[in-house]
């Protein structure tokens, strides 16, 4: 997941909203170490003043010939406060600081609703002539589309409901997303119901005084039980646990935010929010994401079908009676599926990954594909387990970044690339990339979450050399194309000749070739059953965004996600309380599996030509990550494949996973 968006319409969070465009010529440089809540309020404020100072200048009665120039300048600042603000919201380990950045990110969503509702900015910049340069127009076109969606073009009396209400989705954003890591959960269980667990978990999961075990719902410690522990009792406890996070506090939020977007959307002629979130994406109805999901659904439905009968013919084998699989068997059937048929065995594997291997393993695919170095950034931390880096080419700064992979209390739970400053000019990008990945031994799929959300961070990078708008630079696609080089990525993990650069067990030994073959061929299992359930979530984000809130939000999201997900959710679920991107990515998760499908489409001059082809790997970076926001996200994909955009490679891997 990437924090980015481009468009700003009201009823997306800040964070996602400005962290499309960037540049920071003006801007302080980031506040480093672990900043106390008075700097962080103080760096705040400093923001605040400065894009308060530039709005009212630009929105000043005069000359009009430097409107776009002036106006990219203010996305510049209040993409700096967003970014710092969103970065320290999630990583400050001081709980005090989190809500002082929490508060920035607020005030910053005010300001940013001022900007976007203005009027003499948008007269000034709709009176510009058409410019020479096609990204310049291209540019100006999205950004005069950006301001219409907020409701500008509305009477003085609805432009300020319109402000009142914009005001009001970005402090319900941000509240719904602070209140998941607030409500962080714990579960007391006994060695022996851990029965199963890998040997390194067990060890660092020791009992207490009382011989009893502490697990929280972080992702380390909540889903190796469910994957592993053969002890159905607790893995139901723990997923009744886990299902709560977030509920009862979110859904009076949830339920304000769905409604406040709603009458935004009708303020400003659209039916739903629906409408108004896809109008400036690559597809931009809700009957052409409604086409996407039933056709999708369509290739996935039989490969899904075949997982689960592989796996509920495993759960016989335990379970005689069983006739259907239940929520909380599913991830522990999966591994000893793979392993049964397909000689894969995933605790085998983890041998492989630990952390430190992994980091550097993917620092170098990186520097081996598209020719950079990487080096330690020497700058002081938020903690001590939070690293960072610089990038160079050919002797040259291109960028810098952060890495802070570990849980911890208070920290974001999920995983996703937070842009803090994206390049123009002489300000080279910074970006961090926050997870929560085990502190030593990875499964693969942490290794493939691990490159998917680098995989932004490069982007991000690439995308924010020599740009001429800041509102141009980085990820600053149509939003439901920025998944799709993260997605792509990912295919490098499952290569051999690059796990073996850097998959070694403690002794130093090599990934052996037979493991990855059989890693290879268990790949496809389960990815039926998986996009279904992606596609059920997509379901969720957009009925919940086509009309007012349900009483009852846990019964609809259950009965949404149910219409493709092959194992009906349980009844005690309130996954609609942390599903994060219900805030960020509003009715936009469909997001997801559109840029699956174009991953698969762009993997095919890979598969063809090479993974490790150089020319490949630096057309791809030229075509397709460096210009950034300059052209439509289609023509990057024509550029790249010298054809439009196909679900045939989508449908070819679903043909092949229904084997």
């Amino acid at each position: 997941m990437t924090k980015v968006r481009w468009a700003f319409a009201a009823g997306a969070s800040l964070s996602v909203i400005m962290a499309a465009t960037a540049g920071a010529q003006t801007l302080p440089p980031i506040l480093t170490g672990a900043p106390t809540a008075a700097a962080v309020t103080t760096r705040c404020n400093e923001l605040l003043t400065l894009s308060a100072g530039l709005r009212k200048q630009l929105e000043a009665p005069g000359q009009t010939a430097t409107a776009l120039q002036q106006f990219d300048k203010l996305l510049e600042v209040l993409i700096g406060a967003s970014g710092e603000a969103g970065l320290y919201r999630e990583v400050l380990v001081d709980d005090a600081a989190r809500n002082a950045a929490q508060d920035c990110e607020v005030k910053v969503g005010t300001e940013f609703n001022a900007v976007s509702l203005s009027r003499p900015i948008y007269d000034k910049l709709k009176a510009l002539p058409q410019p020479n340069d096609r990204s310049s127009a291209f540019f100006l076109q999205r950004t005069l589309q950006s301001f219409e969606l907020s409701g500008v073009a509305l009477d003085g009396d609805n432009r300020a409901e319109a402000r009142k209400l914009a005001d009001r989705i970005s402090e319900l954003s941000t509240t719904f997303q602070a209140n998941i890591p607030k409500d962080r959960r714990t579960i007391s269980v006994t060695p022996a119901e851990l029965d199963g667990l890998p040997s390194d978990y067990l060890a660092a999961h020791k009992p207490g005084a009382d011989g009893r075990i502490t697990l929280s719902t972080d992702g380390p410690d909540y889903f190796p039980v469910m994957t592993y522990a053969k002890n159905a009792a607790l893995r139901e406890r723990y997923m009744r646990l886990y299902g709560q996070v977030g509920h009862p506090a979110n859904d009076p939020v949830l339920r304000e935010l769905i409604d406040t977007r709603l009458a935004f959307a009708r303020l400003i002629g659209r039916p739903d929010y629906a409408t108004v979130d896809f109008e400036s994406r690559m597809l931009n109805t809700p009957a052409k994401v409604e086409a996407l999901l039933s056709e999708m659904a369509a290739a996935a439905r039989p490969a899904s079908a075949g997982d689960y009968a592989k796996k509920l013919a495993v759960l016989r084998q335990i379970d005689p009676q069983a006739t259907a699989l239940r929520p909380w068997d599913n991830s522990y059937l999966t591994p000893i599926v793979q392993k049964q048929s397909y000689g894969f065995d995933r605790q085998e594997a983890r041998r492989y990954f630990s952390y430190p291997k992994v980091r550097d393993g993917l620092l170098q695919l990186s520097e081996d594909l598209f020719g950079v170095e990487i080096k330690p950034w020497q700058t002081s931390l938020w903690h001590p387990k939070a690293e960072a880096y610089e990038m160079f080419e050919g002797g040259k700064l291109i960028g810098r970044f952060y890495l802070d992979m570990h849980p911890r209390a208070g920290k974001y739970e999920h995983a996703n690339v937070v842009p803090v400053r994206q390049g123009i000019g002489r300000q080279v990008p910074v970006t961090a990339l926050v997870m929560n990945a085990p502190d030593g031994l990875m499964e693969h799929e942490d290794v493939v979450t691990f490159l998917h959300e680098y995989g932004h961070l490069l982007h991000a990078i690439f995308g924010g050399q020599n740009q001429r708008w800041a509102g141009q630079s980085g990820i600053a696609t149509e939003s439901d194309f920025g998944e799709a080089p993260s997605q792509m990525l990912e295919e490098w993990v499952f290569d051999y000749d690059t796990l073996a650069k850097f998959a070694t067990d403690e002794a130093g030994k090599p990934i052996p070739k037979a493991l990855v073959d059989q890693m290879n061929r268990a790949r496809y299992f389960d990815v039926g059953m998986q996009d279904m359930r992606q596609l059920g979530l997509s379901e969720v984000a957009l009925r919940l965004y086509q009309g007012p809130a349900p009483a009852d939000l846990g019964a609809a999201y259950r009965k949404l996600r149910n219409t493709y997900d092959p194992i009906p959710v349980a009844d005690w679920s309130q996954g609609q309380a942390s599903f994060t991107h219900l805030a960020g990515y509003g009715a936009s998760y469909y997001t997801y599996r559109w840029s699956k499908v174009i991953a698969d489409d762009l993997f095919t001059r890979f598969a063809k030509e090479g993974l490790r082809n150089k020319k490949t790997a630096a057309d791809y970076r030229r075509l397709v990550l460096a210009p950034g926001g300059t052209k439509p996200a289609a023509e990057l994909v024509q550029d790249f494949l010298g054809r439009p955009i196909s679900t045939d490679a989508y449908k070819a891997e679903m043909a092949k996973a229904a084997r």
